[in-house]
């Protein structure tokens, strides 16, 4: 009978508090292992009580059926027929049960809130440091995308680094070219003005040899008559010479 009321009272519980959403949730575990929907968030305090130990989402799930007095009229029926049919019987242990009970009650009423608020401190200084902790990883991750990112622009960067280094190879690789080109010149160069230069001699200690020929020829076919002929006409060539400037420079 009990189980059939959660089912039917199922709309209920939803709207109930965070008791009703954990047996909603624990029902979808069952009833749909395959279902998608997110698991809610744990409560941090827990729901209403109504007589310090019934949870009120009770109450408000046999509202619909029972009405206001149904909750306790239950409660009392059950008590009844549990004493009626003997299935719990009243002894010594029952007062020791009623007193440990009260005990327990007024600790809890008493020391309850005190022991509440420490508890709560606790909770608090775990929650600060684990944000603490979780501040200090965001911070150190957000970090870590920013050097990665940098490092991902200094790879597109690399790129064009190496096409600068691949130009200054090739242009380093053509100056070279150039510069075995250039000697390779000079040196055909310097060949072609030895063999000029070579030439040139040979051409000039021909002619050198030829006028030397000649002249010592010539010389060796002038006689001594020819040879004072020719040096009196020159000494009256000198004095023709010397008298017209002398003419000249009077004038």
């Amino acid at each position: 009978m009990l189980s059939r009321i959660v089912f039917v009272s199922a709309n209920a519980v939803k709207s109930s508090g965070p008791l009703g959403a954990g047996l909603v949730q624990l029902s979808h575990l069952h009833t749909s292992p395959n279902s998608q929907a997110p698991v809610p968030a744990l409560p941090e305090k827990g729901g209403k009580t109504r007589h310090g130990i019934i949870p009120e989402e009770i109450f408000q799930l046999l509202y619909p059926k029972t009405g206001v007095t149904g909750p306790y009229m239950l409660g009392a029926g059950l008590l009844t027929y549990i004493l009626s049919k003997e299935i719990y019987i009243i002894n010594h242990e029952t007062f020791a049960a009623a007193c440990m009970g009260t005990v327990i009650i007024y600790g809890v009423r008493k020391f309850g809130p005190d022991v509440a608020a420490f508890a709560d401190k606790l909770n608090e200084e775990k929650v600060q440091k684990a944000q603490e902790v979780k501040d200090l990883a965001m911070t150190s991750l957000a970090q870590a995308v920013l050097d990665e990112k940098k490092e991902q622009w200094r790879a597109e960067g690399r790129q064009m680094l190496f096409d600068a280094k691949r130009n200054n190879v090739a242009m380093l690789l053509e100056t070279n070219r150039r510069e075995r080109v250039h000697m390779v010149t000079n040196e055909v160069k310097k060949r072609l003005d030895y063999q000029i230069a070579l030439q040139t001699l040979h051409r000039r200690m021909e002619q050198e040899h030829m006028v030397n020929w000649v002249e010592k020829n010539v010389v060796t076919s002038i006689t001594p008559q020819q040879e004072k002929t020719s040096i009196a006409k020159c000494i009256t060539d000198l004095k023709v010479l010397a008298k017209v400037q002398q003419a000249k420079a009077t004038v």
